[in-house]
């Protein structure tokens, strides 16, 4: 009886082991802040916002230096996280998309939430998509079992609802009520809009109180949470416990405040023993949208921000956090971008991406592990704000190739001449020193380049969804 018992011991041991091992691919959740600077962590050297639970997971971590966004907007820079694509190559470069917009993600493009689902993840999105308010096109058509977020930007009324004139930032601050008595963007749970308008000041806690949930409902199986939260994009709101009336003081709580919601997160992944089994990133989809002062945030050292292909548009905090995989207390000033993160998540998970189509991310994982790799990313190319080809790096030289306006009181005036620059970023990351007329052979080779780095995306480019014609 006893060696009867004993098998079965073993034999239950060694299915269980089985299990676990198939479903021991590791957890992915990734923190996706709206419109977050480069000078906006404390562990990217912020001496005013306090922001102790994110600069933990850099100690714990490592910071990406060198990190890149596809588009210094929300909806193309979201499009490429999302697909590891440049957003031209999938219909998604043209600007952000609004309320009244036709427009959005072609279900037909194989996401990260698509290819972590096909593994047998369960997939949730807790925050803002702006990848397109259609049902057609909102996450549970793009790979998520689960959603509860704004489908637009946070500063986008429904537009069912007449809108409000417009109120001074720091008037709208003052008056939190405002955060329903003057905007009507919705809330959505999967297709359904179950909050109109809803409370902006408790969104970013409500969102990770979801994520929180889901965690734990899924501890046991491996899980992708994807956390694109509304704000600091502008109009700024946050619960009372975090409220400080003072304008001045805007962007930093909202900052401290998701911070504080991160390090409720983090607490349940450690809590839950999940640590060792999971990556998380944090990051912004651009950079700061500086015309709004002091409910705007800070570039650090980078020109410029939100809107434009200097750095300060499209250079963001990074920081990627997994104990006993990523070294702790670390840094990589290589040029890593939120298109790699899908090919970066293929490899962590030891699995293929689609074959069928062009996918433009590089697998970095490396970059993350800190391992001997042979692939590294060399060059990168800079859309605008609406989709135009403005720039590429490659090595220290980052060239920008700027349109001028057409004058509007002689349309048949021929365009004026772009403007050239070029930057060596090595040795200049604010990019005040314009090296063009000094390296001539260097600007011609790389607009050489870009122009055929573009053609090539041009010609394969794949179609977005639209309204009443589908998926094409």
């Amino acid at each position: 009886m006893l060696r009867i018992s004993y098998a079965v011991f073993v034999l239950l041991t060694v299915c269980g082991a089985i299990s676990r091992g198939e479903s021991a691919k590791p957890n992915i959740v990734i923190i996706f802040a709206d419109d977050q600077g480069y000078g906006d962590l404390g562990c990217f050297g912020s001496t005013v916002i306090k922001t102790p639970n994110i600069d933990r997971m850099a100690e714990e971590g490592r910071r990406f230096t060198n990190f890149m966004v596809a588009s210094p907007v929300c909806t193309p820079s979201r499009s490429a996280l999302l697909t590891g694509c440049y957003p031209k190559r999938i219909g998604m470069h043209q600007g952000v998309l609004f309320p009244a917009s036709t427009r959005g993600l072609n279900p037909s493009e194989h996401t990260i939430a698509d290819h972590l689902k096909s593994l047998g993840y369960a997939t949730a999105c807790f925050g803002k998509w702006h990848l397109g308010h259609h049902p057609e096109t909102l996450p549970r058509q793009n790979g998520f079992d689960t959603y509860l977020g704004i489908p637009y930007s946070n500063d986008m009324n429904h537009p069912d609802n007449k809108g409000k004139p417009r109120i001074p930032s720091d008037d709208l601050w003052r008056d939190q009520d405002s955060a329903v008595t003057h905007w009507n963007t919705p809330l959505i749970e999967n297709e359904k809009i179950v909050e109109l308008p809803v409370d902006q000041r408790t969104v970013t806690r409500r969102y990770t109180e979801r994520a929180i949930d889901f965690i734990t409902e899924h501890k046991d199986e491996s899980f992708f949470v994807y956390l694109p939260h509304s704000m600091p994009h502008i109009p700024l709101y946050v619960p009372k416990d975090a409220y400080d009336p003072d304008p001045a003081n805007a962007y930093t709580c909202v900052i401290e405040h998701i911070d504080a919601e991160v390090g409720r997160l983090m607490d349940t992944i450690r809590e839950l023993d999940l640590a060792d089994n999971t990556y998380v990133i944090y990051t912004s989809d651009n950079g700061p949208w500086l015309r709004f002062k002091n409910h705007g945030g800070s570039a650090g050292p980078l020109r410029e921000g939100k809107g434009t292909t200097f750095e300060g548009g499209q250079r963001v905090p990074c920081v990627m956090w997994g104990p006993g995989r990523i070294p702790a207390g670390t840094e990589c000033n290589d040029v890593v971008a939120t298109i790699d993160i899908l090919p970066t998540i293929a490899a962590l998970t030891s699995s293929k991406l689609p074959t069928d189509r062009k996918i433009d991310g590089m697998d970095l994982s490396h970059k993350l592990l800190d391992t001997a790799g042979e692939s590294s990313r060399d060059e990168y190319l800079y859309y605008s704000s609406q989709g135009q080809l403005e720039g590429i790096r490659r090595g220290q030289w980052k060239l920008l190739v700027k349109a001028k306006r057409r004058n509007r009181n002689n349309k048949d005036a021929a365009p004026a001449k772009p403007t050239i620059h070029l930057f060596d970023l090595a040795a200049d990351v604010g990019e005040r020193t314009d090296l063009a007329v000094d390296h001539s052979d260097v600007v011609n080779e790389l607009i050489a380049r870009m122009k055929e780095l573009d053609a090539e995306i041009t010609a394969n480019a794949r179609k977005p969804w639209f309204k009443n014609q589908g998926a094409r």
